[in-house]
């Protein structure tokens, strides 16, 4: 029975970590012993070094000696908890970013991460040694002091490292490595404190090392996370792969005939057998039940083009049975992570089925180390100054969620609802992109978590000026503003000119961008009028009725009384109407036909007759059933304008089956007027039918 048989860590992502371990008290060792000579590099760098130049064959490491020096005297004689000089803290979160290909810029600023923070070190003395890049990042990457913040210096130091994010991305890096070494040495801690960190490691640093495509760092982020969070169902998890390593494996197997079907076809291809992580292992025991041999791992071929990506799954799928549903092509559309690959399932002869990744070399750098992997995208000393002569940092990669996340948090000053909503947005499963109909902006798209909505969409384009929004059309059909958006979905968002127009209070329902529901929660807040009829702007003078005495009612004495028309039936002359007291001595006006009459009578309010004084101006709400065509509600509120009339709201229900249905509440300066509107609104092509609420 092999190692791995009998010790789940004998896998080799574990004996890779192992090594790291071996490594860190090498470079614990060699930390002790002080620096070396001028014409080489510390012994405690040597492997930062090794890896940095497997990627990097022809970077100038004489930056990194100097880093090293001046962080390994800064923090001479600190310990950390563990008991190991704190010099082996920014050596191993270093050696990290240099194994996933960091350049050397980033593993620069990565030694000295820590150093402004815990010694004596300033900003000035590292931008006078090591320039503005390097400063800009290790200020980037420093917490606020707790003392001038309080209980709230955890998510202001969020809120800084994502401003800084937002001008150069190494920022984060530097962040989830420094995290992954604090998570990996986190068992010296208290369990209470195990558990707080993990807990924001989760809610917060996985997410963004999944958005950042950092997949590397992410996975063994979720399995240290799991092993604190989730103990048993760790040590089920870690039985389930103890016991899987005694058992036959098909995935060898099956990667030979995947390596002779690519060689007979002269395809050049490299085949792995990628093991799945505790995380994953857990996640597919759930929805799996009992796990097969080949659900253990998955095949990785990797290929040297993007056409060979396609010629491979052309092989795969001829020369083995596709699990159709299996396949997923992420190199026609990349996810909103960098991430690029071909997904498929095939089946054996045998009934094994195993999954395949397909992708290119450089695809497979970018999927395991996302951001990280690309380099330096900045231009900070050749940036383009603007009119004032500023510099300005310009990421060309800056994804449309980290664009999100600085747009909102300045709109969230206080710490607990930054936080709140951080992690709200982060919990977004994935993201999607849209098309504006417009065209406008700098792609033409707008980038939204998923199970956003249009509501989103708007606000994510107008900012508050998106509070004016009564309807959207997607791909072409007019639908309601809470209609969730699918990626790849194209959006013509329709702006009331009425500047006074709000958002409504269930507008809320569904808002997912914090964006939006800040937005949103702002304008109710400070018109809490319009929480009960958020849609309406101040309302006009209502029409005036008379009070007659009918039966025994109370009311013969109170011909003044303050009359109200309901908002559920909006009466409007000549229609029947009914007045019932309520409340505070008004009286309330319903049509005869409309449902709250007899609930009133039920619960024995005082009815009271009422007529019609005079003609007067009025609210109205009505109904246009019509079938779906481009331009539509363009022309009925065309039609609408024509006859004089102030849109007050609309809204549009999703198209069923073709038919599309409009609600208007609208203002009449002459109630005479509606039933000319109203058949001016159905002259208008595609409207079939118009009527009162």
């Amino acid at each position: 029975m092999s190692a791995e048989a009998t010790n789940p860590d004998a896998r080799p992502e574990f004996r890779r970590r192992g090594r790291a371990r071996l490594d860190l008290r090498r470079l614990g060792r060699a930390a002790l012993l002080g620096p070396t000579s001028r014409d080489r590099l510390p012994d405690a760098i040597g492997h930062v070094a090794e890896a940095h130049r497997a990627h990097h064959p022809d970077a100038d490491l004489s930056v990194l000696r100097r880093a090293y020096l001046l962080a390994e005297t800064s923090h001479r004689g600190q310990m950390r908890k563990s008991g190991e000089p704190y010099i082996t803290h920014p050596l191993a979160v270093t050696l990290i970013l240099a194994e996933l290909g960091a350049e050397t810029t980033t593993l620069t600023a990565s030694l000295l991460h820590d150093t402004v923070e815990d010694t004596e070190v300033t900003l000035d003395q590292v931008r006078a040694e090591f320039g503005d890049e390097v400063r800009f990042i290790v200020d980037g990457v420093t917490k606020v002091e707790r003392i001038d913040y309080g209980a709230a210096a955890e998510p202001e130091t969020f809120r800084k490292m994502l401003v800084a994010t937002g001008n150069d991305v190494r920022v984060m890096s530097i962040k989830l490595a420094d995290r992954l070494h604090n998570m990996r040495t986190l068992g010296v801690m208290r369990p209470e404190k195990q558990a707080r960190i993990a807990k924001v490691t989760r809610d917060v640093l996985i997410p963004l090392a999944e958005r950042l495509g950092v997949q590397a760092l992410k996975t063994e982020l979720e399995d240290l996370v799991f092993a604190i969070l989730h103990p048993e169902e760790y040590e089920r998890t870690r039985g389930l792969i103890a016991a899987h390593a005694g058992e036959r494996d098909p995935l060898p197997a099956i990667a030979d005939s995947v390596r002779a079907v690519l060689r007979e076809s002269g395809i050049q291809a490299e085949v792995q057998i990628r093991p799945r992580h505790f995380v994953s292992v857990h996640r597919i025991s759930l929805t799996r039940g009992e796990l097969r041999g080949s659900d253990f791992g998955r095949l990785l071929v990797l290929v040297a083009e993007n056409a060979d990506c396609y010629g491979v799954l052309g092989e795969l799928h001829t020369c083995f049975t596709p699990v159709v549903s299996e396949f997923k092509d992420f190199i026609a559309v990349p996810k909103f992570n960098l991430y690029q690959s071909l997904h498929t399932a095939i089946a054996t002869p045998g009934g094994d089925v195993a999954e395949v990744i397909v992708r290119t070399r450089q695809m497979h750098r970018v999927a395991e180390a996302g951001v990280v992997a690309l380099g330096n995208p900045y231009t900070f000393g050749e940036a383009a100054a603007d009119a004032d002569g500023d510099e300005e940092r310009v990421d060309p990669t800056r994804p449309g969620w980290l664009s999100r996340l600085l747009d909102w948090q300045q709109s969230t000053p206080d710490p607990d609802a930054f936080w709140s909503s951080l992690r709200d947005e982060l919990a977004q499963d994935r993201e999607i992109t849209v098309f504006r109909a417009d065209g406008g902006g700098a792609d033409g798209t707008i980038s939204l978590p998923a199970g956003a909505s249009c509501i989103d969409a708007a606000y994510a384009q107008y900012g508050e000026a998106a509070h004016g929004c009564i309807g959207a059309r997607v791909n072409g059909r007019l639908t309601s503003l809470a209609t969730p958006l699918a990626d790849a979905d194209t959006v013509q968002l329709l702006l009331a000119h009425d500047s006074t127009s709000g958002p409504a209070a269930d507008w809320l329902d569904h808002a997912r961008t914090p964006a939006a529901r800040i937005a949103i929660g702002r304008w109710l807040q400070s018109h809490p009028a319009a929480v009960k009829a958020p849609t309406a702007p101040p309302r006009a003078p209502l029409p005036m009725v008379s009070l007659r005495p009918g039966g025994r009612n109370a009311v013969a004495d109170l011909p003044d009384a303050t009359v109200r028309l309901a908002g559920c039936c909006t009466p409007v002359p000549p229609d029947s109407v009914a007045g019932f007291v309520v409340r505070g001595g008004a009286v309330t006006v319903h049509r005869i036909a409309c449902p709250a009459v007899e609930q009133m009578r039920s619960l024995g309010r005082t009815s009271v007759a009422v007529h019609w004084r005079a003609t007067a101006d009025c609210r109205v709400t009505l109904v246009a059933e019509s079938f779906g065509r481009p331009h539509l509600l363009a022309d009925l509120t065309e039609a609408i304008a024509h006859e004089g009339v102030e849109v007050i709201s609309a809204t549009v229900e999703a198209p069923i089956e073709q038919r599309v249905r409009h609600t208007y509440t609208l203002h009449l300066r002459d109630a005479s007027a509606l039933p000319g509107l109203m058949r001016a609104m159905r002259d208008v092509p595609g409207v079939y039918d118009v009527g009162r609420v």
